[in-house]
């Protein structure tokens, strides 16, 4: 339902299972010129996670895995972000006193990798080429180092490439080493893989019984800093701002939807420009 160019939220909606979403998965294949030449997907541990809270959920990894090949068919460039909250939440989800924050950083990092790497060997067997590149010292057996060269080289090469280690420094978010990998290789667009189409005027998952919650079509990165609204970081949003780079949130658990972005539907999400 729609008011006033935005659509709400019920809190009686629910999430498909992972299950379901391999059973009514159903991608249009209809072809197009894709308006993003080269995308930065930002994958959260959280969606790997599925229905599960932690770990890896192996049907929505298929899911994922398929949905990239899909808008990848379209001779797309993709580089992918992955997060570790499925596996590391920060040193507050410890519940140890006085734990290092950086430290508990370093820690968040690794389980980027992991999922750098499930990701990648997940893409890989469904027959498209990938590469999996990390921002922290690592054995060249696992992961090789992440370089702004090396990353645009494979992506140049039709490759994609799956992004571990954030930043590669503490007290940095993977939503900032998002923007910032998009900056340095040239992304057209960060795609933000969330569980809800879009931005809303509260978080549509926590709502109560009975709330709505209003949907945004399109907002600038000024109108989400002033509504206050926890899309990315604000280090994120002013990089994305000050680097002209648009971002698109959208429900990844809507089959196509990351092809549909890759060819400029902004109906899948909200879009958030500078």
């Amino acid at each position: 339902k729609y008011v006033c160019g935005r659509s709400l939220f019920s809190s009686n909606q629910s999430l498909l299972s992972s299950e379901d979403l391999l059973k009514n998965h159903n991608i249009c294949n209809e072809r197009s010129n894709p308006v993003f030449k080269r995308i930065l997907l930002k994958l959260s541990g959280e969606a790997l996670a599925g229905t599960r809270g932690i770990g890896i959920d192996s049907n929505v990894l298929s899911y994922a895995a398929s949905e990239i090949a899909k808008a990848k068919s379209l001779g797309v460039e993709i580089a992918i972000m992955v997060g570790g909250g499925n596996f590391f939440r920060g040193a507050s989800a410890l519940g140890i006193p006085n734990f290092d924050r950086a430290q508990a950083d370093g820690v968040g990092m690794l389980a980027t990798c992991m999922n750098a790497m499930i990701v990648q060997s997940a893409i890989q067997s469904i027959g498209v080429e990938s590469v999996s590149l990390s921002a922290i010292a690592f054995s060249h057996q696992l992961m090789e180092p992440y370089s702004r060269t090396a990353a645009q080289a494979h992506l140049a090469a039709g490759r994609v490439v799956v992004l571990g280690g954030g930043t590669g420094m503490p007290f940095c978010t993977t939503d900032t080493a998002a923007a910032q990998r998009a900056a340095e290789i040239h992304a057209d667009v960060i795609l933000k893989a969330t569980k809800v189409d879009g931005i809303y005027s509260r978080d549509p998952l926590k709502l109560k019984h009975g709330e709505v919650a209003e949907r945004y079509d399109k907002l600038s990165y000024n109108e989400v800093v002033e509504k206050g609204l926890g899309v990315m970081d604000a280090t994120a949003m002013i990089l994305c701002r000050e680097q002209k780079i648009p971002l698109m949130v959208f429900n990844v658990m809507q089959p196509g939807a990351i092809m549909k972005a890759a060819m400029g539907d902004a109906t899948i999400g909200t879009l958030v420009t500078f």
